[in-house]
Parts: structure tokens; C-alpha cells; sequence
């Protein structure tokens, strides 16, 4: 095989942002073309509607397989199905036809993905969704091929030049797989009524995680509760707000419901009064930012932030209008949510 000489003429940068564009360009028409055939009401719309149909209702797993290239874009798809709501599973067609076969149980269904839909190490796993009764699904660009004939659904992509000078290299296949493996998944995450809760679920760990985290979950609660019944003197606010170290107090109605707070801004605006006698109502603001204890907390960060003059905390409450948490900014930065 022959090797460019290192040693010789530099690649003229113009030459390289021309052949990105070109690349670009090619995979953009692919795609276009596979949105277009989503047009085709008895073509792939048909095959994709199907799909989503069957993904939705079976009582098992996605299966998803694939070769090379088409075996990369696989486990991806694989991957994005998993973490959004629908049991997935790879199995690489070459370890299926020496013991993985016995990871498809009855109830999955199976998604081979070969753009000439004519590896022969694909074989196995075909016979294997045939001979069982499980519903077979081939994305490939080839309608007559050995692949698609055996299918029950065709999720067929649009014959598109590959990107690579030589159309040889996987690149605009590549992209079409991936793309519509991602449309699968979203159509999927919108049938199941699939919420950001949900995801949160599936993606406990790093920053995504933690502002997927809800309110709930890093909410102060029980006695680190800043709160005083009505008729709390302000000397006692005082002692409250100390003590809790939130920056801020709620007033109760008799009820147990919030009727205001009290920030120690307010406090320092009210220290000309006196503090043995004035009334926590007469200081407090009667209309607080709240939130709901299942909100997204980066929701929660976003209104703390938005306001006029920003605020460090704000009381949960629950339908009752009662609070049943207090959050904090240094809760949300502690959990990585800022």
C-alpha cells in the first residue's frame, strides 16, 4: 500500500475547507432524500410508521445488529433507544453465530442495519429471527437484497453518493443509518409520552444528571425548615434566620400555609423598628417566588436568576400552598446543577 510522503508539498488549507464543504454538501443532499422518502405514504413513511408501531408494543427488546461501520452506527442507535425509554441490546452478528444467539429471547424483535443488506456474516442472526417467529427489520439501501427480502419491514434509505472521493468509505450511509435511528427514537420518546423526568432516570451521572435532578431531590426539609407561625416578632425572625442559615424565614398562616417570607434583606430595612414588638407580617413580602417540589431544579435555578433582583433561595410548596422544602443556591451548586 502506498503512503503520502510527509516530506512533501503541504495541503493547501483552501484545498481542505473545499473538500469539508464538498463532504458536507453530499451528506446534507442524503439527507434530504431520506426526509423526502418519509413523504411516501406506501414507502418508508409506511415502514417507519410500522416500526414505531411495533417497537412501542412489543414485550420484549430492540435487538440490534449490524457489521463494521453499520455495527458502530448500530450500537449508537442502540444506545440513544436505551436511555430513552426503549429496551435495547447489540449483538454483534459474528458473536451471535457462536453463543450470542441466546441473548434474542421470544418477544424481541430485531434490527439489522447493512447498507448493501449482503454480509454474509449477517446470515445467522436472519435465520435465527426467521426460524423463531421475531419480527425482522432491515435498514439498508437495497430493497432487493438477500437482507431485505428476508425482512418483515424495510426501513429503506435513499441510494446517496458516498462522501468519500471514491465512494467507497461508509460516509453518507453512515449519516442516513444514524439519522434514522435517531428518528426512531425520538418518535418513540413522543409515543411513549417519554418526559425530561423519565430521561433524568436513565441519566443519573455528570451535569446532565444533576439538571435532570428535581427539586425534590435537593431540597431542604423537616426541622432545616425556616419557618415561624403568625404573630413572630421580628426579634424571633431573627433567631429563626440564624439558626436555619438560608437567608430567609416563612410566615405561616394558622392553617400552615405560606403567607409571605421574610429575607434578611427585609430585616435590614426594618431595623428602625422595634424588634420586640413589630410583626413578622408587617415586614414580609406576600407574594415570594415558590416553586413545586417535582419541577427540574436547573428550571428552579432558571427562575431564581431571571428575576429583577435575583434571589438565593425559595420555599417548595406543595397543592395545598403548605411548604414542604426550601431550596438554596449552594444546594443547586453543591449538585452540579449550576
Amino acid at each position: 500500500m502506498n503512503h503520502p510522503d510527509p516530506s512533501g508539498p503541504p495541503f493547501p488549507r483552501s484545498s481542505a475547507v473545499e473538500a469539508a464543504r464538498r463532504v458536507l454538501n453530499t451528506e446534507a443532499a442524503g439527507l434530504v432524500a431520506l426526509e423526502a422518502g418519509l413523504r411516501d405514504e406506501n414507502g418508508l413513511a409506511q415502514a417507519f410508521a410500522r416500526t414505531i408501531d411495533l417497537f412501542a408494543t412489543i414485550p420484549g427488546r430492540v435487538v440490534v445488529s449490524g457489521l463494521g461501520k453499520s455495527g458502530h452506527i448500530g450500537r449508537k442507535i442502540q444506545a440513544t433507544l436505551s436511555s430513552t425509554g426503549t429496551p435495547a441490546i447489540f449483538v454483534h452478528p459474528v458473536e451471535a453465530s457462536h453463543g450470542d444467539l441466546g441473548m434474542i429471547a421470544p418477544g424481541d424483535a430485531v434490527l439489522v442495519l447493512s447498507n448493501s443488506g449482503e454480509s454474509s456474516e449477517l446470515a445467522d442472526i436472519v435465520a435465527h429471527s426467521r426460524r423463531f417467529g421475531l419480527s425482522l427489520l432491515a435498514m439498508t439501501a437495497r430493497p432487493a437484497s438477500t437482507l431485505a427480502r428476508a425482512a418483515t419491514i424495510v426501513l429503506q434509505l435513499p441510494q446517496a453518493p458516498e462522501a468519500c472521493p471514491m465512494g467507497l468509505a461508509p460516509t453518507t450511509s453512515s449519516l442516513l443509518q444514524l439519522a434514522l435511528g435517531d428518528a426512531l427514537a425520538v418518535a418513540l420518546m413522543e409515543r411513549r409520552g417519554f418526559t425530561a423526568g423519565d430521561f433524568g432516570v436513565f441519566h443519573p451521572g455528570g451535569s446532565l444528571g444533576a439538571r435532570l435532578r428535581s427539586v425534590r431531590d435537593l431540597m431542604r426539609t423537616g426541622e432545616a425548615l425556616p419557618i415561624v407561625p403568625p404573630g413572630t416578632i421580628l426579634r424571633d425572625v431573627i433567631v429563626e434566620m440564624t439558626c436555619k442559615a438560608v437567608g430567609c424565614v416563612g410566615v405561616l398562616t394558622p392553617e400552615g400555609e405560606l403567607a409571605g417570607i421574610i429575607t434578611d434583606g427585609d430585616l435590614r430595612g426594618a431595623l428602625d423598628r422595634d424588634l420586640t414588638t413589630t410583626p413578622a407580617e408587617s415586614v414580609m413580602n406576600r407574594t415570594p417566588m415558590t416553586v413545586a417540589p417535582d419541577r427540574l431544579a436547573a428550571e428552579a435555578l432558571r427562575l431564581m436568576n431571571d428575576r429583577a433582583r435575583p434571589v438565593t433561595s425559595t420555599f417548595v410548596l406543595d397543592e395545598s400552598h403548605r411548604p414542604v422544602g426550601v431550596l438554596h443556591v449552594h444546594d443547586l451548586l453543591r449538585a452540579g446543577v449550576a
